[in-house]
């Protein structure tokens, strides 16, 4: 009596006897699509999205041009993928400091350090969106602008647990969040731009500023400046003199 066929075995086999695919088709999809997302950040070193043409990427992924499309849909959707990957482990980064460090001081410290290694580690992925911000399609422009605003009322939210309800209203922490977002952005862009060894410089620059900030809000009193508002948006401008 012969024995009974067996099947094919496919992927590789461990102890136990059962069969391990070497990898599955989600994962060679999501390789290649961090595969084309790598490759465009390489080809925008020296230029913009706008420039970037769907063969420069197919080629310099290895994939035929119509495979493109199974991971993107056009190069602007490439464009947003990338934008959401910049800033997702940022966004992280800077909302587990500021809940593991209640001190001002700390805070300060403790993010102006991560913004330094991020830029480091992700020089590409920040150097994308400086460029961009200013040159990148519309809808890419209108993404980083997106993810820029997140930022900022993660921190309000934050800012809010941390200072006193009874001196500062919704709106001036929306505005103090602004001024600090603003000032990690400008310092960000002077990391990319500046030498390896003056990036302790332009960091400690960094956490004065945001020191002499917060410093001042600790004094402001919302409830101080809210007549002066009103009075200033009732009161009609003069004409003037010819």
């Amino acid at each position: 009596m012969e024995p009974p066929a067996t099947a094919p075995v496919s992927g590789s086999a461990r102890p136990g006897g059962r069969d391990v695919p070497a990898q599955t088709r989600g994962e060679r999809k999501e390789r290649t699509r961090r595969a084309i997302m790598d490759a465009a950040l390489v080809l925008c070193e020296d230029s913009s999205l706008v420039a970037l043409s769907l063969r420069q990427v197919a080629k310099e992924v290895g994939i035929v041009p119509t495979a493109f499309y199974r991971h993107f849909a056009s190069i602007e959707d490439l464009g947003l993928a990338l934008v959401e990957d910049s800033f997702a482990s940022l966004r992280a980064m800077l909302r587990d400091v500021r809940r593991t460090d209640p001190d001002y001081t700390d805070i300060i410290d403790s993010s102006i350090t991560v913004l330094v290694e991020h830029c480091r580690s992700r020089r590409a992925h920040f150097a994308f969106i400086a460029r961009e911000r200013s040159a990148g399609p519309p809808a890419v422009r209108s993404a980083i602008l997106h993810q820029i605003e997140l930022v900022e009322r993660e921190l309000a939210t934050d800012l809010a647990r941390l200072t006193d309800p009874d001196f500062w209203s919704t709106e001036d922490l929306g505005v103090l969040a602004n001024l600090i977002v603003t000032l990690l952005v400008g310092t960000t862009e002077a990391i990319l731009g500046a030498r390896p060894d003056a990036e302790e410089v332009i960091a400690e620059r960094a956490r004065t500023q945001l020191r002499m900030l917060l410093v001042g809000s600790l004094r402001w009193r919302s409830s101080e400046h809210e007549e002066s508002r009103r009075h200033a948006a009732v009161t009609p401008m003069r004409p003037g003199r010819g």
